[in-house]
């Protein structure tokens, strides 16, 4: 299993039922969640072989801003 993490702008309940439907839908990811506690709202994907860009594509689909961190 590949973690990926990345910085967002989700930030709410409603920030999470709005790109629900994009990440569930992406097939590399098998589960995701946001640390809506942490400032920089951090989205951890977990998967067998996620695709960053593909996962940066649906977030921003969904109206987030989304950035990649450092490994």
């Amino acid at each position: 299993m590949t973690t990926l993490r990345f910085k967002t702008s989700i930030n709410c309940a409603n920030c999470l039922r709005a790109v629900t439907p994009f990440l569930d839908a992406e097939a590399s990811v098998e589960k995701w969640s946001v640390d809506t506690n942490n400032p920089d709202k951090i989205l951890t994907v977990e998967g067998a072989n996620p695709i960053p860009e593909l996962v940066m594509k649906s977030v921003s689909q969904a109206g987030f801003d989304i950035e990649p961190l450092a490994a």
